[in-house]
């Protein structure tokens, strides 16, 4: 197994008493994570369940938890003794936070277990759980774990961390900085050799998080609607969500969109960025802006400009280093992203000393700390005061 960055975090809440939730969009390393971390257990006295798997579904459909218990007990787990459950794909078992509740509050087991949506984890879970867990959300891999999974070595390029552009670092990494633009993070598609193959397992993850997520989760019975909404959001990359708009497109209302939009968001499909603030009570009256999670997922379901394509990169790499917000005024200037409410983030595909200049100067409307302007490629004029997408990370 190619280590990920969270692995660290998992392993030493392995000693930790609360359940470790491990959860994300489908196919992002969920199952691997688990099995390594099962793996790593120091001691015999454990099990791992596939919940995909009927059978193993079937041993909690019992009238009490003491069936289970013998059932797992005859399976080789002894609940008198210090042990580790591991549970995969969660939400396919409708009672398990109360019956992970009950064994939680009476035996010593520690429990890691994953789930491929936030919208059951978080809610569910909230009630039947509170205090006795942790969350740790998985996302497609970073530029770095995707340099990591071609077996390059990254220690090299540590130093290039959000540093200004560096035209031997551009040179010797651009061509996987392009690869990752096009297919995304997806640990599966990232280790598929031929184009064809990614494509086939991109479009395998787009059917099964709309018939075994989406629809599991949130009770929608109309795949076709979800397949023209996921359609029609992929053109609508780095634009404001209008609900009523894209309800006349789809030929539903309003509220109905609004509801598929955050199912999608719920289960790690897209994510939407909300307005810049002082106040919440300022951010609800504007709209947010919407982004997919996964860069090769995009170009699957989409067709857009290699401009909007970069944003969408960018937006996905800017989210694992802080909370993002977008600024606008009434006049309709604007900020592409602030990052922590600290720094004014620019994208352009080919920057230029007028774009610096102008960041510079909207920055100075939010008081942000710092600025950067994030570029995909060097300008014919050799403009350089820029951060390359590859140092995001």
């Amino acid at each position: 197994m190619f280590e990920r960055k969270i692995y660290a975090q998992l392993k030493e809440h392995l000693s930790k008493k609360q359940v470790t939730v491990i959860t994300g969009l489908r196919r992002v390393g969920k199952s691997t994570m688990l099995k390594a971390l099962f793996k790593s257990y120091a001691g015999d006295n454990k099990l791992y369940l596939d919940l995909e798997r009927i059978e193993n579904q079937n041993l909690f459909h019992v009238d009490s938890y003491a069936k289970i218990e013998r059932s797992l007990e005859l399976m080789g787990f002894d609940f008198s003794k210090p042990g580790l459950i591991a549970l995969d794909e969660i939400q396919l078992v409708k009672n398990c936070s109360s019956i992970l509740k009950a064994w939680y509050d009476d035996y010593g087991t520690k429990f890691v277990v994953t789930g491929s949506s936030s919208f059951y984890i978080k809610n569910h879970f909230s009630e039947s759980l509170a205090g006795r867990k942790r969350i740790f959300e998985m996302h497609p891999l970073d530029f770095e774990e995707f340099l990591t999974f071609k077996e390059l070595d990254t220690k090299r390029i540590q130093g290039e961390r959000m540093q200004p552009f560096l035209p031997r670092y551009f040179e010797n990494y651009q061509s996987y900085y392009e690869e990752y633009i096009r297919f995304g993070g997806l640990p599966e598609v990232v280790l598929a050799e031929k184009s064809e193959d990614k494509i086939s397992y991109l479009k395998d993850v787009i059917n099964s998080h709309i018939e075994l997520d989406v629809k599991l989760l949130g009770d929608v019975s109309a795949s076709d609607d979800l397949y023209k909404l996921i359609h029609l959001l992929a053109n609508r990359v780095g634009s404001k969500l209008d609900y009523t708009k894209i309800g006349s497109l789809l030929g539903v209302n309003r509220n109905k969109v609004k509801d598929y939009i955050q199912l999608l968001e719920h289960t790690y499909l897209i994510r939407t960025v909300d307005v810049y603030a002082s106040g919440a009570d300022k951010i609800v009256s504007k709209q947010p802006k919407l982004y997919f999670t996964d860069n090769g997922l995009l170009q699957l379901c989409g067709q857009l400009s290699s401009g909007s394509i970069f944003e969408n990169a960018v937006c996905s790499q800017l989210a694992l280093l802080g909370q993002l917000t977008y600024f606008e005024k009434n006049s309709g200037t604007e900020i592409d992203f602030v990052l922590d409410k600290t720094t004014a983030v620019e994208v352009k595909e080919t920057p230029g000393d007028f774009d610096l200049r102008a960041l510079e100067r909207r920055s100075k409307m939010i008081q942000a700390e710092q600025y950067w302007l994030i570029g995909r490629k060097l300008a014919p004029s050799g403009f350089d005061e820029f951060i390359w997408g590859g140092s995001l990370f």
